[in-house]
């Protein structure tokens, strides 16, 4: 009955409070590259004057969060604030009807019920909700309402609640992400009066990615020597790699250079992050012999490649038309077994060869990966394209073993390719190896078409083979591409007559 009561009072404290709201109060929001979003139609019960007001919600949806509040919401003397956050995630997040009024609830209830007070749980709930929905005007109010109204579990403690740094990092990485930069450094310096002791080195790492993802470069060397000079905070691998990423986007590489060293120095140990920022920045301004030189000093010291390295350096070489380069590196990357065994796709580079007629290199490269990693470096996209340039230049043995390796690799070939492979084949007298690249096909999921069995009945027709041609024909009827008796007899009378036999 409390409960019903509580939701049946909602209109009238909606009407009753609605003279607190001072829209001149709060400072405006800080220039964003793109307006934030809309905010949802309802209107709140008073709380701090330094808050953006919240529109009035339409009679019947009031109508309807009301009478689900009655039916849901826990009683209100049993309410805490543990049930209301489980009743948030429960009945809440997953209604699209309501879910974008968690936040006016969450405001609402300690409103109408001056003994409720929210605690750390319930807070990181809402920080995490309203960031992941990027709903930032209702973010900055909910901030200033934690500022007013901190954690019940600093009472009786003269420390400040475990949960803030996870609570404000959740709030100023959405600020960063979406531009709103001077509000992500509001929150942060919020953050460092409020905690006991210094913070972490990764909710400095949050605000410097976002400096830097926006071009605030100074900021960003601003914020780090504050973090290394005033708070005493020691910066992180991380930390370092954003500041030489930073660099690496301005074009100055020297200074990149610099940091890798002040990292050393500083007793913390570069990564392969690290390496992979600077290779970038040397192909990103076309000093691709430097950005090779730091992937050999890389494996001088003992580094191991990732995926993002080879891919930075082999496809950053095919992309600015040195695909023989890329080859020849990769080769020798191969030979030191630098390359690392999976998700590194060699694709782009294949493709590359074939497109500017390499074609004995690609098939070099594809017998070296063959050999060091079983083809686990290839997609299906890099076999098909290899076996289509294989197959156009008449290398048909080749393509064979292209497709064998293809096909042992667990990777299904597509109808049109195959077709096209089966084609050559029979044209060249080669039937027989059509047929069993197609049964070695079947065994993994491969699904042929009428199409392919026609091209292997024709095949073993113009080899004259009948028995084999009648096998095949007979799979053709039995996989449904024949539909009755006279069409089967039709076409045994026609592979008989291509044979020359009447």
């Amino acid at each position: 009955m409390a409960s019903k009561r509580l939701a049946k009072s909602l209109p009238s404290l909606i009407a009753k409070h609605k003279h607190l709201m001072d829209p001149t109060s709060f400072p405006p929001p800080s220039p964003s590259p793109s307006p934030p979003p809309p905010l949802p139609s309802i209107s709140l019960p008073s709380f701090p004057l330094h808050s953006l007001p919240l529109s009035p919600l339409p009679p019947a949806s009031l109508s309807s969060l009301s009478h689900y509040l009655s039916l849901h919401l826990p009683s209100l003397s049993s309410l805490t604030p543990s049930k209301f956050t489980h009743f948030l995630r429960r009945h809440i997040r997953y209604r699209p009807n309501f879910s974008p009024y968690d936040f006016h609830l969450f405001m609402w209830v300690p409103s109408s019920l001056p003994s409720f007070r929210h605690d750390h749980h319930s807070y990181l709930y809402m920080a995490q909700s309203l960031s992941f929905s990027s709903r930032l005007s209702y973010l900055r109010i909910f901030l200033s309402h934690l500022k007013l109204n901190p954690c019940p579990c600093t009472d009786s403690s003269i420390f400040s609640c475990p949960f803030l740094e996870q609570i404000y990092r959740a709030a100023i990485f959405t600020f960063c992400r979406a531009g709103w930069l001077e509000d992500a450094e509001v929150a942060f310096s919020d953050l460092c009066r409020s905690v006991d002791g210094k913070l972490g080195s990764s909710v400095y790492n949050v605000l410097l990615h976002g400096f830097v993802h926006w071009g605030k470069h100074e900021k960003a060397l601003q914020l780090f020597d504050k973090m290394l000079k005033r708070d005493l905070v020691q910066p992180d691998a991380y930390s370092f790699n954003i500041i030489i990423d930073s660099c690496c986007r301005r074009g100055d590489i020297d200074s990149a250079l610099d940091w890798l060293g002040k990292m050393k120095d500083m007793g913390c140990e570069p990564n392969v992050v690290s390496f992979n920022t600077i290779i970038r920045g040397f192909f990103r301004n076309k000093k691709f012999k430097e950005g090779i030189g730091v992937a050999h000093e890389m494996i001088d010291l003992g580094f191991k490649f990732s995926v993002a390295t080879c891919e930075i350096l082999i496809n950053g070489l095919c992309y600015n038309g040195k695909t023989k380069e890329a080859a020849d590196l990769l080769v020798e990357f191969l030979l030191n077994d630098s390359i690392p065994n999976e998700g590194f796709d060699c694709h782009v580079l294949l493709e590359s060869l074939c497109k500017e007629g390499l074609i004995e290199k690609a098939m070099q490269v594809f017998d070296l990966l063959s050999e060091k990693k079983g083809c686990s470096s290839l997609s299906v996209v890099g076999y098909i394209t290899l076996i289509e340039e294989l197959r156009k230049s008449g290398r048909l043995d080749y393509a064979c073993k292209v497709m064998e390796s293809m096909v042992k690799e667990g990777f299904v070939p597509d109808t049109i390719t195959i077709n096209c492979l089966f084609e050559n084949l029979c044209d060249f007298g080669r039937t027989f190896d059509a047929n069993r690249l197609k049964l070695m096909a079947l065994e993994k999921g491969f699904k042929p078409d009428g199409l392919t069995f026609s091209i292997i009945v024709r095949g073993f027709a113009k080899e004259g083979k009948i028995k084999e041609g009648k096998e095949v024909l007979d799979e053709m009827l039995d996989a449904g591409f024949i539909p009755n008796i006279t069409t089967y007899n039709r076409f045994l009378d026609d592979l008989h007559k291509k044979s020359g036999i009447v």
